[in-house]
Formats: C-alpha cells, sequence, structure tokens
C-alpha cells in the first residue's frame, strides 16, 4: 500500500469513528416506516438534542461571558461555516442587528463559497483551507474579535483554515462542533460539543447536529446581548421598529414596561425617536427624552441601571 493509500485510509477510519457519522441503529428501516412513523422516530431523535446541550452548558456560559468583554472593547463576533453550519452562523448573525439594534459588523457570519452557498451547495469549498484563511484575513481579524468555528464533523478544513488565521491574529477562537477530540478541539481556547449521536438518516448533519448546532448560537448571541444590556427582563427594548409588525411590538414593550395605555406607548415612542428604551425611561420616570438619553449613556445602556438610579434618587 503506497502512502498516499495508506493515509485515504487512516482518514476513512477517523470519518467513520465520528458519532455523527455512525449509523443509527433506531432508524434503519426508516423507509419501511409510515409517514407517522417516520416522524415519530425522527421527533424521538430530536428530543436527544436538548439532553445534549445540556451537557455543555458551562462551555456555553463560559463563551458567552467571553465574547461579552470582547465586544465591550469594540471586538466583533464572527462565525465561520460550511453547509448547513455555516448557513446557521450567517442566519444568526443576521437576526442581531434588528433584534438588539447593534451594528451590522458586531456580528458576522462567513460561509465556504459566500453568499452563492447561503442557498445552493458548494460542498468542494469546504474541503479547502486555504480558502477560510483568506475569507478570514478579508475580515481583516484582531485581537479583540471572537472567531467562532462551526462544524458538525469538527474537521472542516474551511473552517479550520480560518480558526488558523484567526489564532495568529491573537483572536479569540471558540469551537461549535458535534464530536469530541476533534481537530477543531485542539486549536480553539473553548470548545463547545453536544453531542447528539447518529443522525436519523446517515451523516445527514442538517438533522440534529443543525438543531444542536442552532441551539447553541441562539443561546450564544442572545446570551451575550443580555450581558450588553440589550434586554429589560425579557422584552428586547433595542428593537429597531423598521416596519410595521417591528413597530407594533416596540409599542407593545413599551406599553408592558411602563403601565401605559396603547395609544399613550405609542405617543411616548413617537416622542422619544423610536428609542423604546428611552421611551420606557421617560414613560416610568417622568423625565425629558434628552435627559432619559443621557442616563442610559451614564449606565451603559443598561435600562434597569438607569431606572435604578433614578428610584434611589427618590
Amino acid at each position: 500500500m503506497s502512502a498516499q493509500q495508506d493515509a485515504s485510509t487512516r482518514e476513512e477510519q477517523l470519518y467513520g469513528a465520528l458519532e455523527t457519522e455512525k449509523v443509527n441503529a433506531a432508524t434503519a428501516e426508516i423507509d419501511r416506516m409510515s409517514p407517522l412513523e417516520i416522524v415519530q422516530a425522527i421527533n424521538a431523535e430530536d428530543a436527544r438534542v436538548a439532553q445534549a446541550v445540556e451537557q455543555v452548558l458551562p462551555h456555553v456560559a463560559r463563551a458567552i461571558e467571553a465574547i461579552a468583554v470582547h465586544l465591550r472593547h469594540g471586538g466583533r463576533l464572527i462565525y465561520f461555516g460550511a453547509g448547513t453550519s455555516g448557513r446557521l452562523g450567517a442566519l444568526d448573525a443576521a437576526e442581531c442587528p434588528p433584534t438588539f439594534n447593534i451594528p451590522l459588523e458586531m456580528v458576522i457570519g462567513r460561509i465556504a463559497g459566500g453568499h452563492f452557498a447561503l442557498w445552493q451547495a458548494v460542498e468542494d469549498l469546504e474541503d479547502s483551507a486555504e480558502a477560510g484563511n483568506s475569507d478570514a484575513a478579508q475580515l481583516a481579524i484582531v485581537e479583540q474579535d471572537v472567531v467562532v468555528g462551526i462544524t458538525a464533523s469538527g474537521r472542516t478544513p474551511y473552517v479550520l483554515g480560518a480558526i488558523s488565521y484567526a489564532r495568529e491574529k491573537g483572536a479569540l477562537c471558540i469551537g461549535l462542533a458535534c464530536n469530541r477530540d476533534t481537530a477543531l478541539e485542539k486549536v480553539v481556547e473553548i470548545m463547545i460539543a453536544p453531542v447528539v449521536g447518529p443522525e436519523v438518516i446517515n451523516g445527514s448533519t442538517r438533522l440534529k447536529a443543525g438543531t444542536a448546532q442552532k441551539m447553541v448560537l441562539n443561546m450564544l448571541s442572545t446570551g451575550t446581548m443580555i450581558l450588553l444590556g440589550k434586554t429589560y427582563g425579557n422584552l428586547m427594548v433595542d428593537v429597531q421598529p423598521t416596519n410595521r409588525k417591528l413597530h407594533q411590538r416596540a409599542v407593545g414593550i413599551v406599553q408592558q414596561a411602563s403601565g401605559l395605555a396603547p395609544g399613550a406607548a405609542e405617543a411616548l415612542l413617537q416622542e422619544a425617536g423610536g428609542e423604546v428604551k428611552t421611551a420606557i425611561l421617560v414613560g416610568r420616570t417622568g423625565i425629558a427624552p434628552e435627559e432619559a438619553r443621557e442616563q442610559l449613556a451614564a449606565h451603559d445602556q443598561f435600562l434597569r441601571k438607569a431606572l435604578d438610579a433614578l428610584d434611589a434618587k427618590k
């Protein structure tokens, strides 16, 4: 056997040993099942996902705390992934600005193959570490940034290439995979590895692995934004009322937080220039919008801290 053949055999053995690539005995005859039995089988496997994520919550919490520190100091949260993993990262990044009123460049998603790969598979590029390295270089990653590599297998070359570049620049590197003891785990500071086991359809990691990654990404971005003062209780008080639905939501948040009637809440939101936090502070304390903005600025845009400080003065 040649050295090249020997390396290829070792690669196949390593890949076959991954939990996400094993054959699921519970769905081995899924093609014989009725539609109801199919969805019952999928649902039963999905029930395992939350349990797997629960096992890694301390790692997720550590990542959230670290990300918040970096973002407070001007850093960015940057996701790199290929295929489903890349699409999930891009989705999470896209939803942060309207939800939490952050700059577009604060949370960024990059996928192997670029924007085209968001709706059509470009699977060959996930095998290119050079492409990952190049995409990372184009973002001019610096020490203040946090880079999250997302790959179900934990060994996708594109992701490893991006992480390699980020490490060279001193950025905090976090890994998200659905296997343990992976190549990714060896090169990141924080590893999050919910092991969901074999997929319903062998190797189709858009299923349980994708669901686990989505759950963790929800926690990473939402938890970070909570630590940055983007919520008051469980109200998203930094929401941007950029369309009718979001305007109605913003009015509802002002109403709920201030106790005002819908009409009064809408008038107050308009007076505050569409700024939900400002409107709530005005409604709760009676101060002018400009003073409300000053109070929020003095308390790092944390609405609760501003309210507590004003209550303490009474």
